[in-house]
């Protein structure tokens, strides 16, 4: 499949695939994507999603700003990705996850340009590394790498192997040592639900 990139309404990048599919819009997440994104994110993953160690980065925090991404087919939420602010041992960086494809849409890359967006935000918006708990073989790709996160450490169980990390500025994670802690803003109405 070719991906074709064009400026869609609204700013939106807009990409097609094989003759005679409709294109797919990859547009800023917006408040009414909430219940849709919730729904493919519980397709895609069960309950168990929120017993994930990455979770515990997530919980009670809104993503960090201008790096929560939708695909869209025709108004259709059919994909998600979003980026957390972290602090990885001392230094600033942003988690990746989760990011999901609804089911009728995959194996039509839409995930690799979800993924593509978002890092190109975040390198556009002056973050250094982002990190992500994924299967090295597709992160890879992108130029993740498990040598960034050796010296890291996450706050509950992870396999490993899966703890990745990628340097948008060469040399951003030398230095990261330590526990990986949530740093962004906190969504007041998630502790407003709880209380």
């Amino acid at each position: 499949m070719t991906l074709t990139l064009n400026n869609g309404a609204n700013g939106a990048a807009v990409f097609g695939g094989r003759f005679g599919e409709r294109a797919i819009e990859i547009l800023d997440e917006a408040p009414s994507d909430v219940f849709a994104r919730e729904a493919l994110l519980d397709a895609a993953f069960g309950a168990s999603r929120f017993r994930k160690t990455a979770e515990r980065l997530r919980r009670g925090r809104l993503p960090a700003r201008g790096l929560a991404f939708a695909a869209k087919d025709a108004g259709a939420l059919v994909g998600t990705v979003r980026l957390w602010s972290i602090e990885a041992g001392d230094v600033p960086a942003l988690l990746l996850g989760p990011i999901a494809v609804a089911q009728t849409h995959r194996s039509r890359g839409i995930g690799r340009r979800l993924m593509a967006e978002s890092l190109f935000h975040a390198c556009v918006g002056g973050h250094s590394a982002v990190l992500l708990v994924g299967d090295a073989p597709y992160y890879e790709a992108f130029g993740f790498s498990r040598r960034h996160t050796l010296q890291l450490s996450l706050p509950g169980p992870v396999d490993e192997a899966r703890f990745l990390g990628l340097e948008l500025r060469s040399g951003s994670l030398a230095q990261a040592k330590g526990l990986v802690r949530p740093t962004g803003a906190i969504d007041l109405n998630e502790f407003r639900r709880a209380a």
